[in-house]
């Protein structure tokens, strides 16, 4: 696991083009050793087909890829030394677990008398001790996951790659996998590579996020920061729940939407064409404690929607621009709620005012 550990993944003006489609264009990106690092981007942003150059699934139109010291840019994959964990776990359902988790084993002719404790062994770190003789039919979800992990693994590959594999999840067994999978990333110290779609997935995830659109590489940055300072109205719509308002500069620090002017701690992007990204859970109802730094709108209530543990409620502005907020779903939040028809103040910190490019 140490030599894993030790490895990092250098994509060097990586490109991939289908006659006149352009699925990957220039894309360089350095992955630190043990680093999870995952691909985010709607469809057709080019994410699957990164990771299909990584794995040797994809040739590359141009460019290089790196593991360590290595150039594999143009290696089949069974001699990357890659373990890959597929959307469809891809398990042989005649095979037993133990068998499953053998199968890389066998397909690389690693000598026979070790299978046991290899095996043995990966499925202990994915806690899964004891199941070399189950059938994969009598696996829930998350265990067929971890055991799609566990076969990855367990030839100790320099790199893990993993294409959306809880995507066939439900939502509670999802967000569990999620954090079973952060944790177990910690525990190893392994270098992933992750492509979803899921904002929240890759948020709760990984060690940094790299945001793609068209082909191209938007953005890669920790999830705070991704969240906190996207870099363009792109990042900032796709990442979270946030409304995009024109504004006008209103000095070094300061934007105007509408008659209100709002400041912000961080410095404004060039250009004339502003928006300010407003995310809905950094807007809260004035209750009065706010100090005088505080950015304030006045705004009319039109809708407030129950969604369980939260409620979205959704207002206008003076001028008639629409925004919403988040709340809790905890009745005290609830009360602090005006119906809809009714006047309140809503506010947004200057930490939290972020304006991008438009």
């Amino acid at each position: 696991m140490d030599a894993r550990a030790k490895t990092g993944v250098s994509i060097r003006s990586a490109a991939k083009r289908y006659g006149p489609v352009i699925a990957l264009d220039d894309v360089s990106l350095d992955i630190e050793p043990g680093e999870f690092v995952s691909l985010l981007g709607p469809s057709g942003s080019g994410k699957t087909t990164l990771l299909g150059i990584l794995g040797g699934f994809v040739q590359p139109s141009s460019g290089s890829v790196w593991v360590g010291e290595r150039d594999i840019t143009f290696a089949p994959p069974h001699k990357r030394n890659i373990g890959i964990v597929f959307q469809n776990y891809a398990l042989f359902p005649h095979m037993t677990v133990g068998e499953n988790v053998a199968f890389p084993l066998r397909a690389r002719r690693d000598p026979k008398a070790g299978w046991a404790k290899k095996v043995a062994d990966a499925l202990a770190m994915v806690e899964l001790s004891g199941y070399e003789s189950r059938n994969i039919s009598q696996l829930s979800g998350g265990q067929r996951q971890r055991v799609a992990l566990a076969r990855a693994m367990v030839f100790e590959p320099q790199l893990i790659l993993m294409d959306e594999p809880l995507s066939a999840l439900d939502k509670q067994l999802r967000e569990t996998m999620q954090i079973e999978l952060r944790r177990l990333h910690r525990k190893l110290g392994a270098t992933i590579v992750y492509v979803t779609h899921d904002q929240r997935e890759a948020l709760t995830m990984s060690d940094r996020v790299a945001v793609l659109k068209n082909g191209k590489l938007v953005q890669i940055d920790t999830p705070e920061r991704l969240y906190d300072r996207p870099c363009d109205a792109f990042v900032a719509s796709f990442i979270g729940e946030a409304t995009l308002l024109d504004v006008r500069r209103a000095g070094d620090d300061a934007v105007r939407l509408g008659d209100a002017v709002l400041r912000t701690a961080h410095p404004l992007p060039r250009g004339e064409r502003l928006l300010l990204a407003v995310q809905t859970e950094k807007l809260v109802i004035d209750g009065g404690a706010t100090g005088p730094a505080a950015n304030k709108l006045t705004c009319r209530v039109t809708e407030v929607l129950y969604q369980g543990e939260s409620l979205r409620v959704f207002a206008t502005l003076a001028d008639g621009t629409s925004i919403s907020l988040r709340q809790p779903g905890n009745h005290n939040a609830r009360r602090r709620i005006p119906a809809p028809g009714e006047h309140m103040t809503v506010v947004l910190d200057p930490q939290d005012t972020i304006v991008v490019p438009a």
